[in-house]
């Protein structure tokens, strides 16, 4: 349960100091693979991820391996299928879920199998590496049959943005 973060290297702070900020005072990103991110952590057994049981919004099981964990994001910022490592972490996440306090933010949620590990994790802002984008057609595809939510509405409407309302051709 312990997650030896190293300290985001200065060079990727300062490459985000000049960019637009976030709700929580985090940089919004473009391409660039490096980031410094808010990170929280989330588990499948807080109240209010009950109902969804151990399914992420891509419809298939969370991962919490040796090798491979899920993340939630804003899908119009990390589109679903997003593969990233953490500085000092030896796992690949990967984007296949989302949350409605995500939308908005740069803030990735890193899921954990329990609440002790959730706690463990607590809110830290660390360097991410970008190791392969994610699909914004098929993040598209998925959220146009949630719209009735709020959130989903918002991060679909920011891809159609995005992709100049071509969502048909918006992979990256």
């Amino acid at each position: 349960m312990n997650y030896p973060t190293a300290p985001p290297s200065p060079a990727v702070v300062a490459a985000g100091a000049n960019k637009p900020k976030d709700k929580h005072g985090m940089p919004f990103y473009t391409n660039e693979r490096l980031r410094h991110v808010r990170t929280t952590a989330y588990t499948c057994s807080e109240c209010d991820h009950l109902q969804y049981g151990s399914m992420n919004a891509a419809g298939t099981p969370l991962r919490y391996t040796s090798q491979v964990r899920s993340a939630a994001a804003d899908w119009s910022v990390y589109p679903v299928g997003t593969t990233f490592r953490i500085k000092g972490l030896p796992y690949l996440y990967v984007v296949d879920d989302y949350g409605s306090a995500l939308t908005g933010t740069g803030t990735v949620d890193i899921y954990t199998p329990t609440k002790d590990h959730m706690n463990a994790w607590g809110r830290r802002n660390v360097e991410i590496a970008i190791v392969r984008w994610g699909s914004y057609a098929r993040s598209a595809e998925i959220l146009a049959k949630r719209t009735g939510y709020a959130h989903c509405r918002q991060m679909y409407v920011a891809i159609q943005r995005r992709m100049g309302g071509d969502i048909g051709t918006a992979a990256r």
